[in-house]
Protein backbone atom coordinates (compact mmCIF):
# COMPACT_ATOMS: atom_id res chain seq x y z
CA UNK A 1 0.00 0.00 0.00
CA UNK A 2 1.04 3.68 -0.56
CA UNK A 3 0.96 4.41 3.15
CA UNK A 4 3.97 3.16 4.97
CA UNK A 5 3.85 2.96 9.10
CA UNK A 6 7.35 3.85 10.87
CA UNK A 7 8.19 2.16 13.85
CA UNK A 8 11.47 2.40 14.11
CA UNK A 9 11.38 5.31 16.94
CA UNK A 10 8.58 3.35 18.46
CA UNK A 11 10.85 2.05 21.18
CA UNK A 12 9.20 -1.21 20.12
CA UNK A 13 10.83 -4.26 18.85
CA UNK A 14 9.66 -6.78 15.62
CA UNK A 15 9.53 -9.20 18.92
CA UNK A 16 7.12 -6.89 20.55
CA UNK A 17 4.52 -6.65 17.80
CA UNK A 18 4.69 -10.31 16.41
CA UNK A 19 3.55 -11.68 20.27
CA UNK A 20 0.55 -9.67 19.55
CA UNK A 21 0.26 -10.16 15.76
CA UNK A 22 -2.06 -13.64 16.62
CA UNK A 23 -4.52 -11.79 18.26
CA UNK A 24 -4.40 -9.02 15.94
CA UNK A 25 -5.39 -11.12 13.05
CA UNK A 26 -8.16 -12.65 14.93
CA UNK A 27 -9.70 -9.58 15.53
CA UNK A 28 -9.68 -8.02 12.26
CA UNK A 29 -10.92 -12.05 11.30
CA UNK A 30 -13.63 -11.03 13.53
CA UNK A 31 -14.39 -7.60 11.75
CA UNK A 32 -14.54 -9.35 8.64
CA UNK A 33 -16.69 -12.35 9.73
CA UNK A 34 -20.29 -10.31 8.87
CA UNK A 35 -21.33 -11.74 12.36
CA UNK A 36 -20.66 -8.76 14.64
CA UNK A 37 -23.31 -5.82 14.82
CA UNK A 38 -22.18 -2.31 13.25
CA UNK A 39 -19.64 -3.71 10.79
CA UNK A 40 -21.03 -2.73 7.82
CA UNK A 41 -18.42 -0.25 7.53
CA UNK A 42 -15.87 -2.84 7.00
CA UNK A 43 -16.72 -4.41 3.04
CA UNK A 44 -18.63 -1.41 2.25
CA UNK A 45 -15.43 -0.16 -0.16
CA UNK A 46 -15.80 -3.13 -1.87
CA UNK A 47 -19.44 -3.57 -1.96
CA UNK A 48 -21.08 -0.13 -1.95
CA UNK A 49 -24.49 0.48 -4.02
CA UNK A 50 -23.14 1.63 -7.24
CA UNK A 51 -26.67 3.13 -7.94
CA UNK A 52 -26.87 4.70 -5.07
CA UNK A 53 -23.45 6.51 -6.01
CA UNK A 54 -24.70 7.87 -8.63
CA UNK A 55 -27.57 9.04 -6.69
CA UNK A 56 -25.95 10.94 -4.36
CA UNK A 57 -23.63 12.86 -7.55
CA UNK A 58 -27.12 13.79 -9.15
CA UNK A 59 -28.52 15.03 -6.02
CA UNK A 60 -25.23 16.39 -5.47
CA UNK A 61 -25.64 18.34 -8.45
CA UNK A 62 -29.34 19.74 -7.97
CA UNK A 63 -27.99 21.31 -4.86
CA UNK A 64 -25.06 22.74 -5.85
CA UNK A 65 -27.47 24.46 -9.10
CA UNK A 66 -29.86 25.76 -6.35
CA UNK A 67 -27.20 27.34 -3.71
CA UNK A 68 -24.25 29.19 -3.14
CA UNK A 69 -24.31 27.83 0.41
CA UNK A 70 -25.27 24.67 1.85
CA UNK A 71 -25.34 24.03 5.87
CA UNK A 72 -24.74 20.81 7.18
CA UNK A 73 -26.94 20.40 10.31
CA UNK A 74 -25.46 17.40 12.35
CA UNK A 75 -23.00 16.63 15.51
CA UNK A 76 -20.55 14.34 16.47
CA UNK A 77 -20.03 10.97 13.16
CA UNK A 78 -22.98 13.06 11.47
CA UNK A 79 -20.94 16.41 10.63
CA UNK A 80 -17.27 15.17 11.51
CA UNK A 81 -16.19 13.10 8.98
CA UNK A 82 -17.46 15.34 6.11
CA UNK A 83 -15.93 18.78 7.47
CA UNK A 84 -12.20 16.81 8.03
CA UNK A 85 -12.55 15.76 4.22
CA UNK A 86 -13.90 18.89 2.97
CA UNK A 87 -11.17 20.59 4.65
CA UNK A 88 -8.25 18.70 3.85
CA UNK A 89 -9.54 17.79 -0.10
CA UNK A 90 -9.22 20.11 -3.23
CA UNK A 91 -12.18 21.12 -4.50
CA UNK A 92 -13.71 22.00 -7.86
CA UNK A 93 -13.67 25.84 -8.06
CA UNK A 94 -16.70 27.38 -7.94
CA UNK A 95 -18.77 24.31 -5.62
CA UNK A 96 -20.49 25.61 -2.95
CA UNK A 97 -19.54 26.33 0.51
CA UNK A 98 -20.16 24.22 2.71
CA UNK A 99 -20.52 25.62 6.48
CA UNK A 100 -22.04 23.57 9.88
CA UNK A 101 -24.85 24.09 12.18
CA UNK A 102 -25.95 21.87 15.41
CA UNK A 103 -22.26 21.26 16.16
CA UNK A 104 -22.86 23.22 19.58
CA UNK A 105 -25.32 25.29 21.33
CA UNK A 106 -23.79 28.17 21.01
CA UNK A 107 -26.19 31.47 20.23
CA UNK A 108 -23.71 33.56 18.54
CA UNK A 109 -22.57 31.14 16.76
CA UNK A 110 -25.37 30.24 14.98
CA UNK A 111 -26.72 33.86 14.72
CA UNK A 112 -23.81 34.60 12.50
CA UNK A 113 -24.87 31.17 10.18
CA UNK A 114 -28.48 32.74 10.20
CA UNK A 115 -26.86 36.64 9.16
CA UNK A 116 -25.33 35.12 6.33
CA UNK A 117 -28.32 33.06 4.85
CA UNK A 118 -29.98 36.32 4.28
CA UNK A 119 -27.58 37.08 2.11
CA UNK A 120 -26.87 33.52 -0.32
CA UNK A 121 -28.81 31.60 -1.66
CA UNK A 122 -29.01 28.15 0.91
CA UNK A 123 -29.98 25.07 1.23
CA UNK A 124 -30.52 22.63 4.30
CA UNK A 125 -28.77 19.34 4.82
CA UNK A 126 -29.50 17.75 8.17
CA UNK A 127 -28.33 14.30 9.13
CA UNK A 128 -29.40 12.41 12.35
CA UNK A 129 -30.32 8.66 12.88
CA UNK A 130 -33.07 9.08 15.61
CA UNK A 131 -34.21 12.96 14.72
CA UNK A 132 -33.96 13.50 18.68
CA UNK A 133 -30.20 14.34 19.46
CA UNK A 134 -30.73 18.36 21.52
CA UNK A 135 -28.55 19.90 19.16
CA UNK A 136 -29.58 18.85 16.05
CA UNK A 137 -33.38 18.99 16.49
CA UNK A 138 -33.28 22.49 18.10
CA UNK A 139 -31.26 23.93 15.46
CA UNK A 140 -32.22 22.16 12.46
CA UNK A 141 -36.12 23.61 13.19
CA UNK A 142 -34.27 27.34 13.99
CA UNK A 143 -32.79 27.50 10.29
CA UNK A 144 -35.72 25.80 8.78
CA UNK A 145 -37.98 28.39 9.79
CA UNK A 146 -35.46 30.77 8.94
CA UNK A 147 -35.41 28.79 5.29
CA UNK A 148 -38.93 29.31 5.34
CA UNK A 149 -38.95 32.87 6.15
CA UNK A 150 -36.54 33.49 3.08
CA UNK A 151 -38.23 31.07 0.45
CA UNK A 152 -41.86 30.33 1.83
CA UNK A 153 -42.93 26.72 2.52
CA UNK A 154 -42.38 25.39 -0.79
CA UNK A 155 -39.80 25.87 -2.43
CA UNK A 156 -38.23 25.49 1.22
CA UNK A 157 -38.87 21.96 1.52
CA UNK A 158 -37.31 21.83 -2.22
CA UNK A 159 -34.08 23.09 -0.18
CA UNK A 160 -33.99 20.39 2.73
CA UNK A 161 -32.39 17.31 2.55
CA UNK A 162 -32.10 14.73 5.26
CA UNK A 163 -29.79 11.58 5.89
CA UNK A 164 -31.87 9.25 8.28
CA UNK A 165 -32.76 6.10 9.43
CA UNK A 166 -34.57 3.91 6.73
CA UNK A 167 -37.77 3.57 8.46
CA UNK A 168 -37.95 4.73 12.27
CA UNK A 169 -37.54 8.22 14.00
CA UNK A 170 -39.10 11.71 14.00
CA UNK A 171 -36.93 12.89 11.21
CA UNK A 172 -37.72 9.87 8.81
CA UNK A 173 -41.30 11.05 9.87
CA UNK A 174 -41.14 14.27 9.24
CA UNK A 175 -39.08 13.66 6.20
CA UNK A 176 -42.31 11.75 4.66
CA UNK A 177 -44.96 14.09 5.99
CA UNK A 178 -42.56 17.01 4.27
CA UNK A 179 -41.48 14.90 1.22
CA UNK A 180 -37.63 15.93 1.69
CA UNK A 181 -35.02 14.34 -0.27
CA UNK A 182 -33.50 11.60 1.92
CA UNK A 183 -30.46 9.19 1.99
CA UNK A 184 -30.93 6.17 4.46
CA UNK A 185 -27.87 5.94 7.09
CA UNK A 186 -27.12 2.47 7.39
CA UNK A 187 -28.45 0.27 10.41
CA UNK A 188 -25.33 -1.32 10.91
CA UNK A 189 -23.06 1.87 10.69
CA UNK A 190 -22.26 3.93 13.24
CA UNK A 191 -22.11 7.88 13.18
CA UNK A 192 -18.25 7.68 13.55
CA UNK A 193 -17.87 4.95 10.89
CA UNK A 194 -20.15 6.51 9.08
CA UNK A 195 -18.22 9.25 6.40
CA UNK A 196 -18.24 6.33 3.45
CA UNK A 197 -21.96 6.72 3.85
CA UNK A 198 -24.24 9.31 2.10
CA UNK A 199 -23.52 11.00 5.64
CA UNK A 200 -20.05 12.12 4.54
CA UNK A 201 -20.54 11.48 1.14
CA UNK A 202 -23.16 14.10 -0.12
CA UNK A 203 -21.89 17.33 1.75
CA UNK A 204 -18.05 16.03 0.42
CA UNK A 205 -19.34 15.93 -2.97
CA UNK A 206 -21.57 19.30 -2.88
CA UNK A 207 -18.44 21.01 -1.98
CA UNK A 208 -16.62 19.70 -5.03
CA UNK A 209 -14.41 16.68 -3.42
CA UNK A 210 -14.30 13.95 -5.87
CA UNK A 211 -15.82 11.09 -3.93
CA UNK A 212 -15.30 7.99 -6.30
CA UNK A 213 -11.29 8.74 -6.24
CA UNK A 214 -12.06 8.74 -2.19
CA UNK A 215 -14.04 5.51 -2.35
CA UNK A 216 -11.25 4.26 -4.80
CA UNK A 217 -8.63 4.53 -2.33
CA UNK A 218 -11.19 3.10 0.69
CA UNK A 219 -10.99 -0.21 -1.92
CA UNK A 220 -7.72 -0.19 -2.34
CA UNK A 221 -7.06 -0.40 1.46
CA UNK A 222 -10.13 -2.65 2.33
CA UNK A 223 -8.75 -4.42 -0.67
CA UNK A 224 -4.79 -5.03 0.57
CA UNK A 225 -4.19 -8.95 0.93
CA UNK A 226 -3.88 -9.82 4.95
CA UNK A 227 -2.98 -5.92 4.80
CA UNK A 228 0.19 -6.35 3.41
CA UNK A 229 1.74 -2.84 4.35
CA UNK A 230 1.73 -4.40 7.91
CA UNK A 231 -1.85 -2.32 8.76
CA UNK A 232 -1.89 -4.42 12.09
CA UNK A 233 1.17 -2.81 13.42
CA UNK A 234 -0.11 0.24 14.05
CA UNK A 235 -2.92 -0.81 15.99
CA UNK A 236 -0.38 -3.22 18.34
CA UNK A 237 1.56 -0.40 19.00
CA UNK A 238 -1.15 1.51 20.33
CA UNK A 239 -2.19 -0.88 22.25
CA UNK A 240 1.36 -1.74 23.97
CA UNK A 241 1.97 1.53 24.46
CA UNK A 242 -1.25 1.67 26.71
CA UNK A 243 0.60 -1.22 28.59
CA UNK A 244 3.54 0.59 28.97
CA UNK A 245 1.91 3.29 30.53
CA UNK A 246 1.76 5.65 27.89
CA UNK A 247 -2.11 6.50 28.27
CA UNK A 248 -2.33 9.33 25.77
CA UNK A 249 -1.54 9.72 21.87
CA UNK A 250 -0.37 12.80 20.96
CA UNK A 251 -1.35 12.92 17.26
CA UNK A 252 0.86 15.20 15.13
CA UNK A 253 0.44 16.87 11.78
CA UNK A 254 2.17 19.38 10.29
CA UNK A 255 -0.35 20.34 7.43
CA UNK A 256 -3.10 22.74 9.13
CA UNK A 257 -5.63 21.65 6.46
CA UNK A 258 -5.27 18.48 8.47
CA UNK A 259 -6.66 19.70 11.50
CA UNK A 260 -10.34 18.52 11.31
CA UNK A 261 -9.01 15.29 10.52
CA UNK A 262 -7.45 14.95 13.72
CA UNK A 263 -10.86 16.12 15.15
CA UNK A 264 -12.27 13.29 13.58
CA UNK A 265 -9.74 10.49 14.79
CA UNK A 266 -10.20 12.12 18.15
CA UNK A 267 -13.77 11.11 18.08
CA UNK A 268 -12.94 7.45 16.49
CA UNK A 269 -10.25 6.44 19.00
CA UNK A 270 -12.05 8.48 22.15
CA UNK A 271 -15.81 6.80 21.69
CA UNK A 272 -14.60 3.58 20.60
CA UNK A 273 -11.93 2.58 23.24
CA UNK A 274 -12.64 5.11 25.79
CA UNK A 275 -14.54 2.67 28.17
CA UNK A 276 -14.54 -0.09 30.96
CA UNK A 277 -11.91 1.77 32.77
CA UNK A 278 -9.38 1.55 29.73
CA UNK A 279 -7.93 3.41 26.88
CA UNK A 280 -5.84 6.01 25.21
CA UNK A 281 -6.93 9.63 25.25
CA UNK A 282 -6.41 11.03 22.02
CA UNK A 283 -5.34 14.42 21.41
CA UNK A 284 -4.19 16.60 18.59
CA UNK A 285 -1.22 18.91 17.95
CA UNK A 286 -0.83 21.28 14.88
CA UNK A 287 3.25 22.05 14.28
CA UNK A 288 4.98 23.86 14.01
CA UNK A 289 2.54 26.21 16.08
CA UNK A 290 2.04 23.76 19.01
CA UNK A 291 5.55 23.50 18.97
CA UNK A 292 6.23 26.99 20.39
CA UNK A 293 2.91 26.03 23.27
CA UNK A 294 3.60 22.44 23.57
CA UNK A 295 6.90 21.95 22.39
CA UNK A 296 8.47 21.74 25.73
CA UNK A 297 6.08 19.58 28.07
CA UNK A 298 6.39 17.22 24.44
CA UNK A 299 10.37 17.53 24.65
CA UNK A 300 10.59 17.30 28.80
CA UNK A 301 7.63 16.62 30.56
CA UNK A 302 5.97 13.45 32.07
CA UNK A 303 5.77 11.00 29.77
CA UNK A 304 2.76 9.83 29.44
CA UNK A 305 2.38 10.23 26.08
CA UNK A 306 3.70 8.62 22.56
CA UNK A 307 3.54 10.25 19.45
CA UNK A 308 1.94 9.71 16.34
CA UNK A 309 3.06 11.69 13.40
CA UNK A 310 0.83 12.38 9.91
CA UNK A 311 3.95 13.05 7.50
CA UNK A 312 2.42 14.19 3.89
CA UNK A 313 5.45 13.70 2.06
CA UNK A 314 4.66 16.06 -1.28
CA UNK A 315 2.59 18.69 -1.31
CA UNK A 316 0.97 20.12 -4.71
CA UNK A 317 2.29 23.75 -4.03
CA UNK A 318 5.48 25.74 -3.19
CA UNK A 319 7.08 28.51 -1.69
CA UNK A 320 10.43 29.72 -2.41
CA UNK A 321 11.62 32.21 0.35
CA UNK A 322 13.19 34.87 -1.78
CA UNK A 323 16.02 36.32 0.41
CA UNK A 324 17.47 36.36 3.47
CA UNK A 325 19.51 33.32 5.45
CA UNK A 326 16.88 30.36 4.08
CA UNK A 327 17.04 32.15 0.62
CA UNK A 328 16.20 29.45 -2.05
CA UNK A 329 14.99 27.23 0.59
CA UNK A 330 10.76 26.27 0.37
CA UNK A 331 8.60 25.95 2.73
CA UNK A 332 7.64 22.50 2.13
CA UNK A 333 11.75 21.54 2.46
CA UNK A 334 11.66 23.45 5.88
CA UNK A 335 8.48 21.63 6.43
CA UNK A 336 9.89 18.78 6.22
CA UNK A 337 13.18 19.47 8.18
CA UNK A 338 10.96 20.52 11.12
CA UNK A 339 8.98 17.09 11.17
CA UNK A 340 12.38 15.41 10.76
CA UNK A 341 13.93 17.15 13.42
CA UNK A 342 11.37 17.11 15.95
CA UNK A 343 11.25 13.44 15.68
CA UNK A 344 15.21 13.19 16.15
CA UNK A 345 15.12 15.60 19.21
CA UNK A 346 11.91 13.49 20.89
CA UNK A 347 13.16 10.60 20.01
CA UNK A 348 16.57 11.10 21.55
CA UNK A 349 14.98 12.38 24.71
CA UNK A 350 13.17 9.14 24.93
CA UNK A 351 9.93 9.59 23.70
CA UNK A 352 8.23 6.87 21.49
CA UNK A 353 7.50 8.07 17.77
CA UNK A 354 5.07 6.19 15.10
CA UNK A 355 5.48 7.77 12.10
CA UNK A 356 2.59 7.28 9.31
CA UNK A 357 3.70 8.55 5.57
CA UNK A 358 1.19 9.82 3.18
CA UNK A 359 2.64 10.30 -0.50
CA UNK A 360 0.25 13.41 -0.90
CA UNK A 361 -3.31 15.08 0.35
CA UNK A 362 -5.52 13.77 -2.54
CA UNK A 363 -8.90 12.34 -1.98
CA UNK A 364 -7.53 8.64 -3.60
CA UNK A 365 -5.04 8.84 -0.34
CA UNK A 366 -7.73 10.55 1.70
CA UNK A 367 -9.70 7.37 1.15
CA UNK A 368 -6.98 5.49 2.18
CA UNK A 369 -6.32 7.58 5.56
CA UNK A 370 -9.82 6.74 6.79
CA UNK A 371 -10.32 3.34 6.24
CA UNK A 372 -6.83 2.63 8.03
CA UNK A 373 -7.73 4.50 11.04
CA UNK A 374 -11.10 2.68 11.12
CA UNK A 375 -9.90 -0.65 10.78
CA UNK A 376 -6.82 0.20 12.99
CA UNK A 377 -9.21 1.73 15.54
CA UNK A 378 -11.06 -1.57 15.72
CA UNK A 379 -8.45 -3.62 16.20
CA UNK A 380 -7.30 -1.60 18.70
CA UNK A 381 -10.11 -1.45 21.34
CA UNK A 382 -10.64 -5.35 20.29
CA UNK A 383 -6.85 -6.38 21.95
CA UNK A 384 -7.63 -3.72 24.49
CA UNK A 385 -10.77 -6.11 25.21
CA UNK A 386 -13.88 -2.99 24.69
CA UNK A 387 -16.46 -2.94 22.39
CA UNK A 388 -15.43 -0.53 19.53
CA UNK A 389 -18.88 0.23 18.22
CA UNK A 390 -20.99 0.95 21.64
CA UNK A 391 -20.85 4.31 23.36
CA UNK A 392 -22.83 3.97 26.85
CA UNK A 393 -20.36 6.73 28.64
CA UNK A 394 -22.47 9.21 25.55
CA UNK A 395 -25.61 7.88 26.40
CA UNK A 396 -25.47 8.49 29.99
CA UNK A 397 -24.31 12.15 29.67
CA UNK A 398 -27.59 12.95 26.97
CA UNK A 399 -29.96 10.78 29.32
CA UNK A 400 -28.95 13.68 32.55
CA UNK A 401 -28.67 16.43 29.74
CA UNK A 402 -32.77 15.53 29.04
CA UNK A 403 -33.43 15.89 32.25
CA UNK A 404 -31.82 19.36 32.69
CA UNK A 405 -34.18 20.71 30.01
CA UNK A 406 -36.94 19.16 31.02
Amino acid sequence: MDIKIDLSKSGLTEEDIQQEKERAGAALDKLWSGKEDFTGWVKLPLEYDKAEMERILTVSDIIRSQCSLLIVIGIGGSYLGAKAAIDALEKEPGSPEVKFAGINLSAAYHQRLLLEMQTKEVCLCVISKSGTTVETTATFNIFKKALIEKYGKEEAVQRIYAVTDKENGALRQETEEEGYTSFVIPSDIGGRYSVLTPVGLLPIAVSGVDIRQLMAGAEAMASSTDWDFHGTDYAIARYLMLQQGRAVEAIQHYEPDLKYFVEWIKQLFGESEGKDGTGLFPAGLELTADLHSMGQFLQEGSRIFFETVLNIENSSVDLEVPSGPLEGKTLNQLNQAATKGVIKAHSDAGISVIRLDIPSLTAFYYGQLIYFFETTCAVTATLMGVNPFNQPGVEAYKKEMKKEIS
